[in-house]
């Protein structure tokens, strides 16, 4: 089996362990009335296979995108940059602006 599925499936494992353990703590500490909710209908079992499948499916990517993202290649130690460009600073340039008085302002004359 490729390593990289067989790491998919061990995180994906992880994820949906972490979103059980999770569930159970929702029912177990009675989040929003939960237990009770679950407890006294028919149908309580399938919403808490739903609650776990979909948490389990947040759990699982959020599981694999951690060890993908921790793996590390050893040739990344050493730095390497490019060229370094010159960044030319902007200097303020006078513009001259002819003005006409009128009245009591003076406005730039256009055109």
């Amino acid at each position: 089996m490729p390593k990289l599925i067989r790491l998919y499936i061990i995180n994906v494992a992880i994820g949906f362990a972490l979103a059980a353990v999770f569930v159970a703590m929702l029912l177990w500490f009675n989040v929003g009335n939960l237990w009770h909710l679950v407890s006294h209908t028919e149908q309580g079992w399938l919403a808490v296979l739903i609650l776990w499948i979909a948490n389990g499916i947040v759990f699982a990517g959020v599981q694999f995108a951690i060890a993908v993202m921790r793996m590390k290649d050893d040739d990344d130690d050493e730095p390497r940059g490019g060229r370094r460009n010159r960044v030319m600073r902007p200097e303020p340039v006078p513009i001259p602006v002819r003005v006409e008085a009128r009245g009591d302002r003076s406005f730039p004359r256009r055109g």
